[in-house]
C-alpha cells in the first residue's frame, strides 16, 4: 500500500528500450562507454552485431513482474490494485502501483491485496530457467594473494552484523552450481571485492577504497578480455556498506556500466541506475526458525527504535514520541527488541543516513507489517514482489498523519491480509549457510538473471 500527500510523479526510464536479440560475431572495445553509447556502437556494426536487451526484466516481458518498486510521493502507474491517498487526511481511494515513469490514476478498481507477486506464474517459470541456465564466472584469486581477505569468501564462522548480506552472498555463490570455470560460457562476471573488508584493512581503509577499485578494474581489464568486450556491462559486484556509495568515483565505468547489487538503493543516489542496478535487502542474520504471534495478540499499533541521524527520524520522534499507540524509542529498549517487533502490528522503517536499514528485514522476520518512511527507496526484489501488498509506504511529508493511516488499515480489516502476506514473503528475506530455494541468495540470483548481459558476445572462433 502506498500513501502519498500529493500527485507529483517523476520519470524513471531505462537507459534504452530496445528488445532485439542477437549474437556478436566480431569483437569491439567499449571501455567506459555508457549504455546508450554501447547501443550506438552496436547499431553501427549491423548486421554483424545486434543487442539483446533483456536486463530490464519483467517490465520488458522477460522476468515475472514489472519495473522495480520505488517509494516516495507519486511515480504510480494506473491499473494496479492498491490503496493510495492524495492527502493522508482524506478518504483513501484506489490508484495504481508504483512504476517507472507512470502517473496516478484515480479510477476506482476492486481492491485485491492477496497476491505478493506481480506475476507469479511467469516468475516461477523463469526461476526454473534461471536455476538451470545461469552461469557466473568469478575472477580467480588464491589464498596466497596479499589481498585474499578482500576477494575470497570469509568462511571462518558465520557472517554477522548489518552488512552480513555481502558476506553471505559471496560464500553462497562460491559454493553454488551457478559458477562456471569457463569464462566463455558465463552470462555474468563477478567482481569479488568486499568493500566492507577494505574498510577494515589497514592497508586500504576508507580513504583508499576508491583507488583500490580503480587499480583492480585496470588490472582485470588488461589481464582478461571480458571487461573490454562490453565495458563491464556483464559484470557485477555486491556491496552493503554505506561507504560503497562513493567507492566507484575513481572508476566511473563501474557505476555507469556494471550491475551494482547494493543495499543503498535510492533513485536519487548518484551512481545508482534503476533497472540496471539491483537492490539487496540488509538483513541481520537470525535463526531459521521464525517466531510467530497471532495478530490479535499484537497490542501495539506501531513500533520504531533507532538513532536520530536524519530529518525523517527527527520528525517521526518529535511527532510520536509520547503517543500511547505508536511506540517510538530513540535509546536502548528496556525490553527485548524482538518482543517489541512481535508485539506490534506495524514496524516502522524510517530513513536514516541511508534509505536502507535492517529494520525491514527485522519486521518481516517477526511477522510485523513494514511501514516504509523513506522516499525514493528502490525496494529489494521489486521486480518480483508486489510490496504494495505486504507493506505500507508512507510519504515522509505525511508523518503527522501516520496514526490515522495505520488505524484505517486496521479498521478496514486489510491489516489481516497484509500480515498474512508478510508471512508469505519471509522466505525471500532469509540467508542460509547452505542456500534454500527462494531464499535471499536465490532471489538475488534471479535479479541478476533478469539483468544478464545487455550485450551478448560469442567468440568468433
Amino acid at each position: 500500500m502506498i500513501y502519498d500527500h500529493d500527485d507529483d510523479h517523476f520519470d524513471l526510464k531505462p537507459p534504452f528500450d530496445d528488445q532485439s536479440s542477437g549474437i556478436f560475431n566480431s569483437s569491439i572495445s567499449v571501455v567506459g562507454l555508457q549504455y546508450d553509447d554501447v547501443v550506438r556502437v552496436l547499431q553501427e556494426q549491423q548486421p554483424m552485431v545486434s543487442t539483446a536487451v533483456d536486463m530490464f526484466g519483467p517490465s520488458h516481458g522477460d522476468g515475472g513482474g514489472r519495473s522495480p518498486e520505488v517509494t516516495g510521493s507519486g511515480s504510480e502507474k494506473g491499473g494496479g490494485e492498491i490503496l493510495t491517498a492524495n492527502n493522508s487526511r482524506d478518504v483513501m481511494h484506489e490508484g495504481g502501483q508504483l512504476s517507472a515513469g507512470g502517473s496516478r490514476s484515480s479510477k476506482a478498481k476492486p481492491l485485491n491485496i492477496k497476491e505478493v507477486y506481480h506475476e507469479k506464474d511467469i516468475f516461477m517459470d523463469n526461476y526454473k530457467q534461471m536455476n538451470k541456465s545461469l552461469k557466473i564466472y568469478i575472477y580467480p584469486h588464491v589464498k596466497s594473494d596479499p589481498f585474499a581477505n578482500i576477494f575470497l569468501p570469509n568462511t571462518r564462522g558465520s557472517p554477522g552484523g548489518n552488512y552480513a548480506s555481502e558476506s553471505y552472498f559471496k560464500i553462497a555463490l562460491s559454493m553454488s552450481h551457478f559458477v562456471t570455470q569457463d569464462p566463455y560460457k558465463a552470462d555474468l562476471f563477478f567482481l569479488p571485492f568486499s568493500i566492507a573488508s577494505m574498510r577494515h584493512d589497514k592497508r586500504i581503509g576508507v580513504g583508499g577504497i576508491k583507488s583500490f577499485i580503480k587499480d583492480y578494474i585496470f588490472s582485470i581489464s588488461h589481464e582478461y578480455p571480458f571487461w573490454n568486450r562490453t565495458g563491464g556491462a556483464d559484470h557485477f559486484y555486491v556491496a552493503c556498506h554505506s561507504v560503497g556509495r562513493t567507492a566507484m568515483e575513481k572508476a566511473p565505468e563501474v557505476s555507469i556500466n556494471a550491475i551494482q547489487v547494493v543495499c543503498s538503493s535510492s533513485y536519487f543516489l548518484q551512481g545508482y541506475t534503476a533497472h540496471k542496478d539491483a537492490s539487496i535487502p540488509q538483513i541481520w542474520p537470525r535463526p531459521g526458525i521464525r517466531p510467530t504471534r497471532h495478530p490479535s495478540k499484537r497490542q501495539m499499533l506501531a513500533f520504531y527504535a533507532g538513532a536520530m541521524n536524519s530529518r525523517v527520524r527527527e520528525s517521526l520522534v518529535h511527532t510520536w514520541l509520547n503517543d500511547s499507540d505508536i511506540g517510538v524509542h530513540q535509546s536502548r529498549l528496556k525490553t527485548p527488541y524482538s518482543e517489541a517487533l512481535l508485539g506490534s502490528k506495524f514496524c516502522i522503517h524510517a530513513k536514516g543516513f541511508e534509505v536502507n536499514t535492517a529494520r525491514i528485514g527485522d519486521a518481516i522476520y517477526y511477522g510485523c507489517v513494514p511501514v516504509v518512511l523513506a522516499d525514493h527507496y528502490d525496494l529489494p526484489f521489486g521486480d518480483v514482489l508486489n510490496w504494495n501488498n505486504f507493506a505500507v509506504v508512507v510519504s515522509t511529508q505525511d508523518i503527522v498523519f501516520l496514526k490515522s493511516i495505520l488505524n484505517k488499515i486496521v479498521e478496514s480489516n486489510e491489516y489481516m491480509q497484509l500480515q498474512n502476506n508478510v508471512l508469505q514473503v519471509q522466505k525471500h528475506f532469509q540467508w542460509h549457510q547452505i542456500p534454500v530455494d527462494f531464499d535471499t541468495f536465490y532471489m538475488v540470483m534471479y535479479e541478476l538473471w533478469l539483468r544478464r548481459s545487455s550485450v551478448r558476445i560469442h567468440s568468433s572462433s
